[in-house]
């Protein structure tokens, strides 16, 4: 097996991309049917609320909750594409002025929204961020198509390069060669795998990009109801073959012939050079089972990850934030002193979170807890070592340097949903708190009920319904206590189990 892979596993109603580094499991991609990642799709959208106190917009692109349209992602008034309905206020340029417009053409924050969209517009947008949790996707006017080695910019007039390339000689000549071949309206921007390519493999990606656009427009122009799809982004299959298929990337195997096939087609028509690097698996075995990424996969995603020398991080998502802590857990540094010890558990640990990021896909607000570091040069060398790993990271990210008390801000730039909240859900039982009433706190609730409710309770009576175990509790443990609550009351208390019942659920009745 290739050190670097792709690994895609094509099943039932589901297809899942595994991307290996060096034989690790880096990367983990779900798509189910019927819940196809919208970013990249671009719809005609209708709005339906402006919100001048949030400079903002709700577009209705037929989804199941209203995307969010933030006012500086609007495209400005008289562009030449017209994103915006042609019958509109924004394209009629009743705003009067483009004083709202700044040096790169883009709409900017002080623009007052009403100015610029109004309810009931219909206005052309591309899904920027997928529904994550309760919230809708987010959009822009500002397209972009991504291509195999450029990115598209119908709507901006800029060209640039990867910054990932970084020889400037190359940099260079990509510059000058995406200069020749830009076309009239839009702008370029040539991706990282463009490095090394002639002019012509870049000249026929570009005309593809801008045939695609045009195709947009022409169904744009001939849509009269909102919403609508106007363009579906690749699916996942074919979107692993454009994006992820690098140089660094040996193989490409699949497990589907028909998938394969497909596959085979587009990687022919892209970069020819590498249709024999993508390979059919049709072993027996399910493909997953036998590169051993189930294993891996349910290993990663735990809330207690362990690293190499005997510490662990603790990894918990919350609505508002991550946080991951770090702990020494049995590592002792073999005779270190504790301060080399707590060092070397956090280097360990800064490698193992970059991986741990990406892998699951956690995006948002973080917090680093890393063990409190006397050493100045400590803290400086663990920092360090988390940048270098966070470079390998497609998804831009932002860090502040480690504080006095060992804490890291940082941010991850956040698409689609974590994998984590893909895979599973809340807990249907603890409704995703990881805790539950104690059994012994039950009963006291229900003989805190019982007093409340007796003078309201006919008979002699006050039949308890309960969960089994709740009932066992007072049959052993709290024995004495229902005694007492019977006496105090005068009331004969009746134990009811009901296996149906919540662990924390009861009710009285009287009889």
């Amino acid at each position: 097996m290739a050190n670097n892979t792709i690994v895609i596993s094509v099943d039932v109603g589901e297809i899942r991309v595994a991307s290996l580094e060096d034989g690790i499991l880096a990367e983990l991609y779900v798509e189910r049917e019927g819940e196809q990642n919208p970013v990249g799709n671009i719809y005609l959208g209708k709005v339906t609320r402006v919100l001048p106190g949030m400079q903002a917009a709700f577009i209705d692109i037929g989804l199941d909750r209203a995307a969010f349209l933030h006012v500086e992602d609007v495209l400005p008034a008289k562009d030449p594409d017209k994103i915006a309905d042609k019958d509109d206020a924004a394209s009629d340029g009743e705003d009067g002025e483009n004083g709202g417009v700044d040096k790169r053409g883009r709409v900017t924050r002080k623009t007052p929204i009403r100015d610029v969209l109004k309810e009931g517009q219909h206005i052309v947008v591309q899904v920027s961020k997928g529904p994550i949790s309760t919230k809708g996707a987010r959009v822009t006017s500002h397209v972009s198509l991504p291509g195999r080695y450029a990115v598209y910019m119908p709507t901006i007039d800029h060209v640039g390069v990867s910054k990932r390339i970084g020889n400037d000689r190359e940099r260079a000549r990509l510059r000058e060669v995406v200069d020749s071949c830009k076309p009239d309206k839009g702008g370029l921007i040539v991706r990282t795998v463009a490095q090394g390519l002639t002019k012509g493999g870049l000249k026929a990606d570009v005309g593809y990009l801008v045939k695609t656009w045009e195709e947009v427009v022409a169904t744009h122009q001939k849509t009269k109801s909102a919403p609508k799809l106007l363009y579906r982004e690749l699916d996942v299959v074919l979107r692993t073959a454009r994006d992820l298929f690098t140089e660094d990337v040996q193989k490409l195997i699949i497990d589907d012939a028909e998938e394969y096939e497909r596959l085979r087609a587009f990687v022919g028509a892209f970069m020819p050079e590498r249709i024999n690097d993508v390979e059919l698996y049709d072993a027996g075995d399910p493909i997953m089972d036998a590169f051993g990424l189930e294993d891996e996969v349910a290993r990663a995603l735990a809330r207690k990850v362990p690293l190499p020398s005997g510490g662990y991080l603790i990894i918990d998502q919350a609505e508002a934030l991550t946080a991951i802590d770090v702990n020494t857990g049995r590592f002792t540094g073999r005779g270190k002193d504790v301060e080399e010890t707590i060092f070397q558990t956090n280097l360990e640990a800064a490698k193992e979170i970059g991986y741990q990021l990406r892998f699951r896909n956690i995006g948002g607000l973080i917090v680093l807890d890393f063990i409190d570091m006397e050493r100045a040069g400590h803290r400086e060398k663990v920092y360090r070592a988390l940048l270098k790993v966070l470079k390998t990271d497609k998804a831009k990210t932002t860090v502040v340097r480690i504080s006095d008390l060992g804490l890291v801000e940082m941010t991850r730039k956040r698409t689609r949903e974590s994998l984590e909240r893909t895979l599973y859900e809340r807990c249907f039982y603890c409704d995703g708190t990881g805790r539950l009433m104690s059994k012994t706190t039950v009963c006291h609730e229900i003989l805190r009920q019982i007093r409340r409710e007796k003078d309201s309770l006919p008979g002699f009576k006050v039949v308890v319904n309960a969960h089994p175990a709740i009932c066992d509790m007072f049959m052993r443990e709290e024995k004495r206590a229902l005694a007492r609550a019977s006496a105090r009351y005068a009331r004969q208390i009746v134990l009811q189990a009901r296996k149906d019942y919540h662990l924390e659920q009861f009710d009285l009745a009287g009889q």
